[in-house]
């Protein structure tokens, strides 16, 4: 799936699907995302939640 993305103020930002949200089972508002650049891949995932 290809996406652009867009200007936010001095970066930029990419929109995530809600098909894709929902099956990383994420809620964007409560959950928090983290990123990784391996190899020239970017990886989005879902934070993990501290008890």
């Amino acid at each position: 799936m290809e996406r652009k993305l867009y200007r936010s103020g001095n970066g930029w930002g990419l929109f995530i699907n809600s098909t894709i949200l929902k099956l990383l089972k994420i809620n964007p508002e409560t959950d928090k995302v983290e990123y990784i650049v391996e190899n020239d891949v970017l990886k989005i995932r879902k934070a993990k939640t501290e008890e």
